[in-house]
Formats: structure tokens, sequence, C-alpha cells
């Protein structure tokens, strides 16, 4: 209780440096799912740094809650030439954080960066001959062949967000940060009031001009500031966060946890709610790097010790209707999801006969160095079930516990784990990131190029190129069966199940909008 209280306290006293700046101003405070460790949206995929992005730059495109992509920073397109030419026509009004006029050339350094991170911006750079800036308001792709799906990849929400930046930011290697924050988003990051750890603080940008028309809906439509400064707060005991929330010191926690919802919900100032019904799907990743994650046997005799609903359980409690398993590698209920190989993670787990294929496989005694983020409680109790079960299984485990923002930082090494690196961690992907092979970043294994953990499995990349040209949505869910098989007998990660992520505001709030916690539309009662 005494530590309850004096996290508490420590939360309330950093707002205080920013009181003077607070007074008469409408502000929001926010706690959001683990601490802002990493500003760059292009540089992880990170949601914390996602919802980041969202408030501070723009896209060219949104998305609403029915997955549908609308123009956001341009006023339109055009399609010629058999749909190989795509010209794309900035609206007026854009203006970057620094008070310069968001260019075509600036958007266009900007897709080349994010293309060089994203699987569905790897797929579309892929098709691309020439990307181009004619003038200052037009954006010109020349394709190699056809790509319907441009404003998709350039309007998607989950991470990697392309988001668009400065042109001598955006000239950025993809594979290292920018060392600035300075987009044409709906609110400016004020970055001398942050304190790592603890605090991110935002502003609302004057200079911006929302689109005019249309609906507020995840990512589409008009984007309508309510609010002066937005200021998030880490707090990484979820009883203290609860207890912050309920007394109305903070008006929003982000990533409710399981166990505290039935407290949440009978609190009448206080709101409940899953904004993304698609959930969060779950997932142990592999270093196919290192031993002994680099064999494949090694991967598949794990199929056998996995049990998702025990992974569930962990994160949302016993309550079966916040969790669904078995479940594969497209988000359940979606048209590409399919029960091929499902299987293999139902009936009695035998740890017997996983021991005994381990050692066939020729596992011996590696080390498995495991990360886990002791401040993300969801992806602490996913660990926990996953480190008792590489356990029974007769693994060497090394349990690293450390913060989400370490994690972040560590599972890009590449060395091998006596000298800094990894064997595997757990993460969640919401369903949206997981619909299609078009935008699931996990699923790209290209080798030097794919998402971290690096998986080469030519297999896959050659039956993606075929989900891209196939006609119609029948045949695309053909070979959408095809890469969960494959997917399978190679494991780029093993599935953990899917889940449903409540956040928590006070009834004062209005206008919250369904995906994910974005800032504008969103209006508190005095």
């Amino acid at each position: 209780m005494k530590r309850r209280t004096f996290l508490a306290a420590s939360a309330a006293g950093l707002a205080m440096p920013a009181l003077s700046h607070a007074q008469g101003s409408r502000v929001l405070k926010f706690i959001p799912q683990a601490d802002l460790t990493v500003l760059d949206p292009i540089w992880t995929t990170a949601y914390v740094t996602r919802n980041h992005g969202f408030m501070v730059y723009d896209t060219l495109y949104g998305q609403d809650s029915t997955y549908k992509v609308s123009p956001q920073m341009v006023e339109g397109h055009v399609v010629e030439n058999d749909g190989k030419l795509w010209k794309l026509t900035l609206r007026d009004g854009l203006k970057w954080h620094d008070g310069e006029r968001v260019l075509a050339r600036d958007c266009v350094a900007s897709i080349q960066r994010w293309g060089k991170r994203d699987a569905f911006g790897q797929a579309l750079l892929a098709a691309t001959d020439e990307l181009s800036a004619p003038d200052d308001k037009t954006i010109q792709f020349k394709l190699k062949k056809p790509f319907p799906l441009l404003p998709d990849a350039l309007g998607k929400s989950p991470s990697l967000m392309p988001a668009m930046m400065p042109e001598r930011l955006a000239k950025t290697d993809a594979f290292t940060q920018v060392t600035e924050v300075v987009g044409s988003g709906p609110y400016r990051f004020v970055a001398n009031e942050r304190v790592p750890g603890s605090r991110a603080v935002y502003e609302k940008f004057t200079g911006y001009v929302p689109r005019a028309g249309g609906t507020p809906d995840w990512t589409a439509g008009p984007k309508i500031v309510n609010f002066d400064r937005v200021e998030w707060t880490t707090i990484p005991d979820a009883s203290t966060a609860a207890s912050a929330l309920q007394s109305g010191e903070q008006d929003w926690w982000d990533y409710a946890t399981a166990d505290l919802l039935p407290l949440l919900r009978k609190a009448r100032n206080l709101k409940v709610s899953v904004q993304d019904p698609s959930g969060q799907m779950a997932m142990m990743r592999f270093n196919f790097l290192q031993p002994p994650f680099n064999n494949p046997a090694i991967r598949r005799a794990l199929l056998g010790a996995v049990n998702q609903a025990d992974v569930m359980t962990a994160v949302a409690t016993d309550d079966t209707s916040m969790w669904r398993t078995p479940v594969g590698f497209f988000c359940p209920g979606t048209p590409m999801a399919s029960d091929v190989g499902l299987s293999v993670l139902t009936g009695p787990r035998d740890y017997a006969k996983v021991k005994a294929d381990l050692k066939a496989a020729g596992y011996n005694n590696e080390k498995v160095v495991l990360l886990a983020a002791t401040d993300f409680p969801v992806l602490k109790a996913m660990s926990d079930v996953v480190a008792d079960m590489l356990q029974r299984a007769g693994m060497n485990v090394d349990y690293v516990a450390t913060d989400w923002g370490t994690v972040n930082q560590r599972r890009v090494k590449k060395d091998p784990v006596d000298q800094g690196g990894w064997s595997a961690f757990c993460t969640a992907w919401a369903g949206t990131d997981m619909l299609t092979p078009a935008g699931e970043l996990a699923l790209r294994t290209n080798g030097a190029n794919a998402w971290i953990g690096w998986p080469d499995i030519p297999k896959l990349e050659a039956l993606r190129e075929q989900w891209f040209d196939a006609p119609d949505l029948q045949a695309q869910q053909k070979v959408a069966r095809d890469i969960q098989e494959v997917a399978f007998q190679e494991l780029p990660y093993l599935p953990l199940g899917q889940y449903l992520q409540a956040t928590a505001y006070s009834t004062k709030l209005s206008g919250v909008l369904n995906g994910f916690a974005i800032f504008w539309n969103v209006k508190k009662e005095s």
C-alpha cells in the first residue's frame, strides 16, 4: 500500500513542472501502454511509438474502421496508363511544425524511407519503376505493373505508419533514428518537456488545417483538436494507474490490465471499452541468425509444447469472451484466416515427446535468451508462460527481465547471445496488422531486409508475390492457406493466441474514436 501511494505521488509530481503552462489550458492526461523510448515511427514497430507518430505526423491517406482508405494529406489522385501511372495531388494548407510548407519532394523522400522498412511499403516500391515530384504539389508513381492497393499502402494505420516528414529528416537512413521530431500532424511534440521513463508532452499545432468534409473514423476524416496539451505519464504499476484514473488524476489509461477490469467497470466515473475489435495477436518471435532457433526443426518441436490457452489466460484472465484459440498466422474472422495447420496446436501437450523431438533436431543445451518486458503487463504475462514452456521442454533459458524500451533497443542486435544478443521475445500485433500478407510485417521472410529476427524463407516470399498477383478474393484465400501451411512448417514466429485489449477513460471524455489511442475528435467536459 505504501509503495502504491509513493508511486501515485511520484506520478502526480511529474506533472508539476508543466502546471504553469497548463493553467487555463485544455489538458488531456493520458497513461500510455509503455514508456515512449523511441520517437521515430519508421525505426520501430512499437505501438506506443506508432501512437506518438499519429499525433505528430500526418499520412497521405487515412483508414477508417472498415479498413477503407480515403485522402488525408492528398486532395485526390488520378490513375493513367492502364494503372501504371499514379499522380497524387497534395491539398492546400499543409505546413510542417517548423513553419515550412509541405512539398511533394518531402513526401517522396518519406515514402522511400518508410518503404525500406515496412512490408506493404516494400511491396509498393518493388512495383515502382520511378517515384518523383514533378512539381511542389504532385507525387508521381510510374509503376512496373498495376498496384491497385497503392492508397491502402500509403494510408495504413498499423505499424509501420507511413509518416510524412520534411525531406531533410526523411533523408535519414531508414535503419537510423531521426534526431528531430518535426511533422505536419495535429499535435507538436514538446521536446524540452520530455522526461525519459515518465513523461511526454504534446501541444496543439495551431498551423494544422484539417481536411474538409467527412467523418472522423480511425485515421480518416477531419482531425479536429480540442485540447491545447496532451500529457503522457508513464505509470508502470497497474494498480497505481487504475487508482490515478479513478481519482481523476488521469483521464485515460490506454492498456487497462485484464485483472483490474471488473474494478474499473464498477466505477461510475469511468468507461471501459474495446476500441479495436480485431484484437491483439500474440507471438513469440525467434532470432533466425543465432542458435538454437536458426534450426527449423527446433522451432517446429515447440509446436508440441505451446498451449495458447495458458498464454491467453495469463494475459486476459479466464474470461474466454476476451480471447480466442487456436490461432494461426492471420487475424481470425477475416477473409485470409483459415484452419490450415491449427490441429498441431490442439490436443494434450506432451513434454516428453517435445524433449525427444528437440534432441533429435540437434538441440544441445544452447542458452535461450528470452527478453521480457517487465513494465508492459501483457507482454510480461506472455513471457512468463513462454519461459515456463521452454524450461519444461528442457531448454536452457536465460530469462532477461527488463523494461520495454530496453527490449526494443536490444532486439535489433544481431550478435551472439554471449555478446549481448538474444534468442526470442514475446510481443503482440493488432489484428489489423495481420489481415493480409501485404501488411503483415512478421510474415516477411526476406532475410536481412525482414523485420527483427530476420527470417529467410524463400517459399513464403514466393507465395507472398503470388498473393499480390492473385486475380480475386478466392485466389487470394487459396494463397493465404498455402502461406499458413508453409508458416507452420518453417515458423517465422510461434502464434500464441488472440485477445481483446480494453481501454479505460473518464466519463467526462467524449468522442473517443475506435481503433487505437488517437487524440483528435476527443472532448472533455469541464
